[in-house]
């Protein structure tokens, strides 16, 4: 990994609060000028686009912002028209929503509007996704995989994501639906690969430093793999248990901070809104 990553990014594991305190979704909106700066609502994940844009139109108004548009991409046609590049380009905030990932990247890898989410990023704008939203943050992102079982040699799906932060796989609704064992599998298979497991109602505030803070309700796991001595990763037999030795797991709470280019938590308080602005 270089010493910068790609934009400001807000990776949230999935059924963030929307009713109560709001936390994760208050965090969003604090980086933004309410009055004047834009928040654009990508539904090209879900299967029902205007039902997720009322819900997001709705927090995000009742938190105070006066821009809100929708960004809804039902084909790789529509990553070409005009009118939805200039949505990105006048926007300050990207927000993708839960649904399916893979509706994501097939829809916008190689377009004009992908170009034009590099292009945010490059300014410094802030890119943010929760659940199918999270995953195709990284370069490489799992796609399926069982959930609740032991780790199988070669039971994981993998795909290309954006791209927006490389090395790392992220996966989301990390402990409410058992995800370590999918998780150790796609790091086997991929050693240099940090793997990050994000609870529901969690998040990751990125800095293009590279520093992670952790904030919402539930934990964060960093799985770093550089280090394995041994595994018997192969096609070969590939339900079979998966074994590896000398694995790291980090578990990080709100307010902790992990540095994901040398791949250790630390104490230091970094303000990432300063670092924003």
């Amino acid at each position: 990994m270089t010493e910068k990553i790609s934009g400001n990014l807000i990776i949230i594991g999935g059924a963030e609060d929307k009713k109560e305190d709001k936390e994760i979704l208050k965090r969003v909106v604090k980086y933004l000028d309410k009055d004047n700066e834009k928040i654009l609502i990508a539904t090209i994940a879900t299967e029902y686009p205007e039902k997720s844009y009322e819900n997001y139109y709705e927090v995000f108004t009742g938190l105070g912002v006066k821009n809100i548009s929708q960004l809804d991409i039902s084909s790789r046609e529509d990553a070409f028209k005009e009118e939805n590049i200039n949505l990105i380009s006048e926007s300050n905030l990207l927000f993708f929503t839960g649904g399916d990932q893979l509706r994501i990247t097939s829809m916008l890898g190689g377009t004009p509007i992908y170009d034009e989410i590099k292009k945010l990023c490059d300014r410094n704008g802030l890119i943010a996704g929760t659940s199918a939203g999270a995953s195709v943050m990284s370069d490489t992102m799992i796609v399926q995989g069982e959930d609740d079982e032991s780790p199988r040699k070669c039971t994981v799906k993998m795909s290309p994501g954006l791209g927006l932060v490389n090395n790392i796989i992220i996966d989301q609704h990390f402990a409410q639906r058992g995800r370590i064992g999918r998780l150790l599998t796609a790091i086997a298979q991929n050693p240099e690969v940090l793997g990050i497991g994000i609870d529901e109602d969690t998040a990751i505030i990125v800095s293009d430093k590279g520093v992670a803070e952790v904030i919402g309700s539930g934990a964060v796991y960093f799985v770093d793999g550089s280090s394995i001595i041994y595994s018997n990763v192969s096609e070969q037999y590939s339900n079979e248990v998966l074994s590896m030795f000398n694995v790291k797991l980090h578990v990080l709470k709100e307010g902790n901070r992990f540095n994901l280019l040398k791949k250790v938590p630390f104490e230091e308080d970094i303000d990432f809104y300063e670092n924003h602005r």
